[in-house]
């Protein structure tokens, strides 16, 4: 690692961040199985006097370090730390995945990494701000059963006052920041509909009822929920992508199963998406003499910056790092489990560019020749920590837009 100074994070912190950032990167873990992610968090923990860790959701950990001030602000920061089932190609790195089949290719390491030099420089700081700062090192923000669902449901965010979530950006350039107001990323749920017809002779399908046709209705009209029933800023989508049915070509089908997903980025979008779905499959299936039976699996909230937060954010990059350090950014298409944070408490969720030719950082995430540097890693944590200080220091006139969405 190229030697990299910091005027916001506690003397030495550089190389404990930098080594558990290559720990991870070297040993990925899937979606609850981070066994040995969590053994090394905690075993970086311990080194620095931590002992009293909370656990949860099988792999996660939480940390709480209480300041010495006199005025309480609590602040929740989330790291996930889960991998995907890539095979990394990237022979440049030194600290390549040696795991087959897996890598970091969302740069969870670098947001866990960076989410420990927020408990090293709260450790270090603590005459500076009152009330605690909760470190969550999540897992499974890829897969279910979420890690993020078990925070909110475990009552992990109870009792704070602010959530605070980042991510690296390859659409941003290294050094800079994107932070957006309002939505940021889209809920994401999936559904599954069976339509039950009746068994004919393919030579009399007017003596069955035929569940292809019935669900090939479902196919064409949901879309209409998009095109004709949904406002455009919410960015809603449906789409189906499993469609199996029949056992021989000439016996009227009497059973199809369909799967799909609904995304949007807006709360009550995504309730009425829900409604309108299942007001569809009855109607199809009752108007062609069949049945449906839909069952929806909700899964990540949107995202959703609140516009007094993003704001204080925005001002304390730019104070921190320079007027120039702030780049354009759009919401996401996907989704991530920070919706259930932010969902619960005031939040921010805020991007670290990390696109850098120069270090062959070119390929977005979930692809196997993704990267971050090291530097950007580090940037990550001086940013989420001047953002902590932030809001333990002020009082944000939180402006919560979910309702008016």
């Amino acid at each position: 690692m190229d030697t990299y100074r910091s005027n916001l994070l506690p003397e030495g912190s550089c190389e404990k961040i930098i080594a558990l950032r290559r720990f991870m990167h070297v040993n990925p873990e899937l979606s609850n199985q981070e066994h040995k992610t969590k053994a090394k968090i905690l075993e970086m923990l311990r080194a620095e006097g931590v002992r009293n860790v909370g656990t949860f959701h099988g792999t996660g950990i939480y940390v709480d370090i209480v300041g010495y001030g006199e005025v309480p602000v609590n602040v929740v920061v989330r790291g996930d730390i889960d991998a995907l089932p890539i095979q990394e190609d990237r022979p440049d790195l030194e600290y390549q995945s040696t795991t087959a089949g897996l890598m970091h290719a969302c740069g969870h390491d670098a947001h866990a990494a960076a989410a420990f030099g927020t408990v090293l420089a709260a450790l270090a700081n603590r005459h500076q701000f009152g009330g605690k700062v909760r470190v969550i090192f999540q897992p499974a923000e890829e897969a279910e059963p979420l890690g993020g669902r078990t925070v909110a449901n475990d009552g992990l965010l109870d009792g704070f006052d602010y959530a605070v979530g980042l991510h690296v950006n390859p659409e941003i350039p290294s050094g800079k920041f994107g932070v957006l107001a309002g939505p940021v990323s889209k809920s994401a749920d999936e559904f599954e509909v069976i339509f039950t017809g009746k068994n004919s002779h393919a030579a009399m399908p007017e003596l069955g009822v035929d569940a292809i046709v019935i669900a090939s209705s479902f196919v064409n009209e949901v879309q209409k929920l998009v095109s004709r029933e949904s406002f455009s800023e919410h960015a809603s989508t449906i789409s189906i992508g499993r469609f199996h049915g029949g056992e021989a070509t000439n016996i009227v089908c009497d059973r199809v199963v369909l799967n799909g997903t609904i995304r949007t980025r807006s709360a009550s979008a995504r309730t009425a998406l829900h409604e309108r779905l299942l007001a569809i499959a009855d109607g199809i299936a009752r108007m062609h003499r069949g049945e449906a039976r839909l069952t929806i699996t909700k899964g990540e909230p949107p995202v959703i910056n609140d516009l007094g937060v993003s704001e204080l954010v925005r001002s304390t990059i730019v104070a921190t790092f320079g007027e120039n350090t702030l780049h354009p950014a759009k919401p996401m298409a996907g989704a991530d489990d920070f919706g259930f944070y932010s969902e619960t408490l005031p939040s921010v969720y805020f991007w670290i560019g990390c696109f850098n030719e120069s270090a062959n950082n070119v390929a977005h995430v979930h692809n196997p020749r993704f990267g971050v540097a090291d530097a950007d890693v580090l940037k990550a944590a001086e940013a989420t920590w001047a953002v902590v200080k932030c809001l333990q220091r002020q009082n944000v006139d939180s402006d919560d837009p979910r309702p008016l969405l």
